[in-house]
């Protein structure tokens, strides 16, 4: 009889304490951190690519002919807002405050777009100059690290809409306020990976 007591007990322990282990998404966080660095060995990749066929022009353009500066710096500033005003979201979150936290949200996906508008409207000026991506390794290498750059912007900003969708429908639960930080991160570590490629891509690339 006591044997059984202890089993019950036994069983009791482990449920509280797989239930207490699944609510403080630890496991999510650990798990997102890791995709997070595999995503940086595939831009360091990227980088590394640029780095040896960056100066292979083929006899076309080079980055002084066809780099806007300017429109690069304006674009850079979209994206850099963008990971400020969702700094405001989280502040917003933190304070239970769902309507101020879904408008900070709002203008960070308009800054993202932004972003992206500003970086299609740059490769269709490329194209339009004949600076395809098959022109050169130097284009084929610029076009695959910025256009990898872009998708992910993309995508964060399809999970952008889909997170508020959420939150209007279930509020600030643990798991959306999970979800909210797993996306702050990856919108501050694409900030980070922009950094490289304005600094490493165009700058660099205006001096050579």
């Amino acid at each position: 009889m006591a044997h059984a007591d202890t089993a019950i007990d036994d069983t009791i322990f482990h449920l509280e304490d797989d239930h207490g282990h699944a609510e403080s998404g630890s496991s999510t966080m650990l798990g997102f951190w890791i995709y997070l660095m595999s995503d940086c060995l595939i831009f360091a990749m990227l980088f590394a690519v640029y780095g040896v066929l960056g100066g292979n022009y083929a006899a076309g353009p080079a980055p002084k002919d066809l780099f806007d500066l300017p429109l690069v710096a304006l674009n850079t500033t979209m994206l850099l807002l963008s990971s400020i005003t969702y700094g405001f979201a989280m502040l917003e979150m933190a304070k239970g405050r769902v309507g101020s936290m879904q408008i900070w949200l709002v203008v960070t996906g308009l800054f993202g777009l932004a972003f992206l508008g500003i970086e299609l409207y740059e490769f269709a000026h490329f194209i339009h100059e004949g600076a395809t991506p098959q022109r050169s390794g130097f284009l084929s290498s610029f076009f695959a690290l910025v256009g990898t750059h872009g998708l992910h912007v993309t995508f964060g900003l399809v999970w952008l809409v889909v997170l508020m969708v959420q939150v209007s429908r279930h509020g600030l639960i643990a798991a959306n306020q999970r979800r909210l930080m797993c996306l702050s991160m990856f919108w501050h570590f694409l900030d980070v990976i922009w950094i490289g490629v304005f600094t490493f891509v165009y700058l660099m690339g205006m001096l050579r």
